[in-house]
């Protein structure tokens, strides 16, 4: 079972990385100019929720996600019509503050008219008809507009997601997989800073892990122990060098000699004839090893960070295109639940190693957001870049169409993939 503390990890995990991401989407839709006006993680019910400045920060629970609801995106109020009974509030110099359209008899401190004009997006003006006689109202640019008990901030037509220039929205959307790629990069930073590097010039080899119920774990070999030679011949700090002194072994036993807590010990094994992946048989002792490491420079911090976010990204990019182009298995894919599972048994191997899986973690999304996939950062990109050829917008409605079909594609497929999750923890 999961410690408390792997179920703090887990969690954090999740949220650092999606908060990471919502927040790139946040930032530089702000920076356009465009009213945010919810910043939530997780979906379903609400959980917490605050209000700073214009936007809505809330927590809901299911950690599924996240998103940053932007003004103008989707239809979010049935349009105001002249003919509409409205009670406004207004402030000391007259303005609208607070535009109620409903229960406009318990209201207090109003004004109750018809309307018989209204532009809340570019002139701002509501004409009201109030007792018969037309009053001009100006509309405040941050004016709440109050119905079925909830508040909805107007939002001038300047302050719309599809108001803004094809660049400005489309780094608004490109910004939540590019924190993820940050993110990664600054955790790689912080693990090599954490775990080290290789040390080349050390000669010995350390055992990383050993295996349970095989050779090494019956002859006493330990987590840690500093493999300097195998039947008198040193290792040199050579993984390869380990693995032909085994294989040479014929299936004899073998003497080992490890440096453990600054003591030179023999430990004797035999190795065990085991069948390969590929399914040739090979002798092994059942140890995980690594080479020996020392604290990196600043130099070498940033060089293995670098190296180890392309070779992060590469694997994951091979896998995907394997899984399209060569054999669609859904073994392949994890879910919710799986990444879960598969997060607490690394929590479980160290900070270091966790540190690791969320860099992975973070450029897996940062990867999977950019896929041309409807609902995803990556079609909206696509949509964005037919906008800018055409030089006129799509029809928003044909795009929320192709977005919302797409949303019950992943749906359907995330609860394949969950399905087949939950039966392969339960296979074990």
């Amino acid at each position: 079972m999961m410690t408390l503390q792997i179920v703090v990890l887990t969690v954090l995990m999740f949220f650092v990385v999606v908060t990471v991401h919502e927040w790139g989407h946040y930032y530089f839709a702000k920076r356009a100019g465009i009213l945010v006006r919810e910043f939530a993680i997780g979906f379903g019910p609400k959980l917490f929720s605050y209000k700073r400045d214009e936007t809505m920060f809330t927590l809901r629970l299911l950690p599924l996600g996240g998103y940053a609801r932007m003004a103008g995106e989707d239809p979010e109020l049935d349009p105001i019509q002249p003919g509409q009974t409205i009670a406004v509030r207004l402030s000391e110099e007259g303005v609208v503050k607070k535009i109620y359209l409903d229960q406009l008899d318990n209201r207090r401190n109003v004004v109750i008219g018809e309307i018989e004009q209204i532009d809340i997006e570019e002139r701002m003006q509501i004409l009201l008809n109030v007792d018969g006689e037309t009053q001009k109202l100006e509309v405040d640019r941050k004016a709440d507009i109050v119905t079925r008990g909830q508040e909805l901030q107007v939002a001038p037509k300047d302050r719309q997601f599809r108001s803004k220039s094809v660049g400005k929205r489309a780094l608004a959307i490109f910004a939540g997989p590019l924190m993820n790629f940050v993110l990664a990069f600054v955790l790689f930073l912080i693990y090599v800073q954490v775990a080290g590097v290789p040390d080349e010039k050390a000669t010995g080899i350390e055992v990383a892990d050993v295996v349970a119920g095989t050779p090494a774990a019956s002859s006493n070999l330990v987590k840690g122990d500093i493999i300097q030679s195998i039947d008198g011949q040193a290792v040199n700090g050579d993984l390869a060098k380990v693995t032909s002194l085994v294989n040479a072994s014929g299936g004899k036993e073998v003497e080992m000699s490890v440096e453990r807590g600054g003591q030179t010990v023999e430990v004797p094994v035999t190795p065990k004839l085991v069948k390969a992946a590929d399914g040739s048989e090979v002798l092994q002792v059942g140890i995980q090893l690594s080479k020996l490491k020392r604290t990196a420079s600043f130099t070498e911090t940033f060089q293995f960070a670098g190296e180890s976010f392309k070779n992060g990204s590469t694997a994951i990019l091979d896998a995907l295109r394997r899984l399209v182009f060569e054999r669609f298995d859904i073994n392949q894919l994890a879910g919710p639940v799986g990444t879960l599972q598969a997060t607490g048994e690394i929590a479980s191997q160290g900070i270091d190693q966790m540190i690791l899986w969320t860099a992975l973690v973070s450029i897996n999304l940062g990867i999977f957001n950019l896929l041309p996939i409807p609902m995803l950062d990556g079609s909206r990109l696509i949509f964005l870049g037919i906008e800018a050829i055409r030089r006129r917008p799509i029809d928003p409605n044909k795009e929320g169409m192709v977005h919302f079909i797409g949303f019950g594609l992943i749906f359907l497929l995330m609860i394949a993939v969950t399905y087949n999750d939950i039966l392969r923890i339960i296979k074990g």
